[in-house]
């Protein structure tokens, strides 16, 4: 099959979360199973110069109606590290930014014009390429009007739209509609009309041939009032075209046992390294050496959906005892308030490290024994299965794919592979971490369970396969 992929962001060049990872992986995995792949990406400022990715001019720009006026579309041509065709779309007023979506905690204020620019770029550019697509596999709110100009011009193209965040919806006041150039028959409750609003996910959800989502379980809790984001009901009248399908992880980019940025190699064959792998972590972060209990890490977005106001109440109650806490991620100004309080209040013990880096969250992994992972909601959790490969436990709540990834241990059969809690509690996440680290006592079981996890398999073929199931009934639709 000929497949575009359309998203707003791509590993390692432009990444927020999941998303980015997928579009990185998923085309790949198709790719290697025979199909001709082409993925389409913003302009972000300084990707045309990016040597890994080959960039060339194509010599096309195209004008791009936005109400009243035109935006011009430069196209861009380059590959990615794997091997897939990868197109650029320029213009520097929309995407030449320090960011992706935001600066200083706000919201780009034109980020309807940027991206309703580029759903509109992205479908020219198909109409154009040759040989034809058969499948526009559209990714989140940012490309969710793509299906809607589809059905609007009757186009011979077959749309699917993967969900990975149902709270982001591309909701805009209304008067942005006018940016589509769409007859006002689209500005309904039928189409994109949402409360008065605009909202480009909705529009793209009863437009789209297929719908997906990151995991079996997100799927099903979507729909209902608790989780659907005020969507559900519109989900479940979609239920019949709605595919859960399990991301996948890139079993060659997360492996401890050729990663460069690790300062020795481990596997689950070999597992001595993964000691000396905390050794360096707690000498970089200047945190007392040798605890008797476990290092906890979190590598996350600080926001209400990952549950990090779980975790500040118990924060003097876990570090009370000999156990080191290292937290990765910026968000909430409130949340990284409180992090760097209790950082300081805890030195040696705990360290709060703001500014994302990729080398640095690969030796967090690597060097700690278990990972927490309370979120009030997770489509996925690309992140517990990152952290089962390198032997880092999680702690997780049992919400969407993390009750896929993670198998609650227990001791009487010896199975599982992490740790569970069901209750959206403080109590609920400490009961868990006094569990885990019951088990951390016991050097031989604690081994055998750190075996367990890393030998975890989250193969992107597998995902792939269902992909395209779900690509050939959007083609017989």
């Amino acid at each position: 099959m000929k497949i575009v992929f359309a998203g707003s962001e791509l590993a390692p060049f432009a990444r927020t979360g999941g998303l980015g990872d997928v579009l990185d992986a998923l085309p790949a995995a198709l790719a290697r199973r025979g199909h001709d792949v082409s993925i389409v990406l913003p302009c972000y400022s300084g990707l045309e110069n990016d040597t890994r990715l080959a960039v060339q001019p194509t010599g096309v720009q195209l004008p791009i109606a936005l109400a009243g006026k035109h935006s011009t579309a430069d196209y861009l041509q380059g590959e990615t590290p794997a091997g897939v065709q990868l197109f650029l779309i320029r213009n520097n007023a929309y995407f030449d930014r320090p960011s992706l979506y935001s600066e200083k905690g706000a919201d780009f204020p034109d980020n309807a014009e940027r991206f309703i620019f580029f759903a509109k770029a992205v479908l020219e550019l198909a109409r154009r390429v040759a040989p034809a697509p058969q499948i526009l596999h559209l990714h989140d709110w940012q490309t969710a009007l793509v299906p809607v100009l589809v059905r609007e011009g009757a186009l011979p193209l077959k749309t699917v739209l993967t969900i990975h965040n149902l709270a982001y919806q591309g909701s805009f006041w209304g008067l942005d509609f006018a940016l589509t150039n769409l007859p006002g028959s689209q500005f309904t409750a039928e189409s994109l009309e949402f409360y008065g609003n605009l909202n480009l996910l909705k529009g793209g959800i009863l437009a789209a041939d297929q719908l997906t989502t990151v995991s079996d379980s997100y799927a099903r809790e979507i729909q209902t009032p608790a989780s659907g984001c005020g969507l559900d009901s519109i989900l479940r009248a979609r239920s019949q075209s709605l595919t859960g399908i399990l991301n996948g992880a890139d079993q060659q980019r997360w492996d401890p046992s050729s990663d460069p940025a690790l300062p020795t190699p481990f596997s689950a064959e070999n597992p001595a390294g993964k000691a000396l792998c905390k050794k360096a972590l707690l000498e970089k972060l200047g945190l007392d050496p040798a605890p008797r209990g476990p290092v906890f890490a979190i590598v996350s977005r600080l926001a209400e959906q990952k549950g990090i106001d779980l975790l500040l109440p118990l924060l003097d109650r876990i570090l009370a005892d000999d156990v080191r806490l290292i937290v990765l991620g910026e968000g909430d100004t409130g949340y990284q308030r409180e992090l760097l309080i209790a950082s300081k209040r805890h030195s040696g013990r705990f360290a709060y490290l703001r500014q994302f880096d990729e080398a640095t969250a690969r030796l967090i992994e690597a060097g700690s024994d278990m990972t927490l992972i309370p979120s009030h909601f997770e489509p996925c959790g690309l992140n517990a299965m990152y952290s089962l490969r390198h032997g880092c436990i999680p702690i997780a709540r049992a919400t969407g794919g993390l009750f896929q990834i993670v198998q609650d241990y227990d001791p009487g059969s010896q199975s599982g592979n992490g740790f569970l809690f069901f209750e959206y509690l403080p109590e609920a996440l400490h009961n868990a971490i006094t569990r885990a680290k019951r088990i951390f006592q016991d050097q031989a079981q604690w081994q055998a369970l750190v075996s367990r996890a890393m030998h975890s398999n989250f193969s992107w073929d597998l995902a792939a396969a269902h992909y395209e199931e779900v690509y050939q009934r959007a083609l017989k639709s």
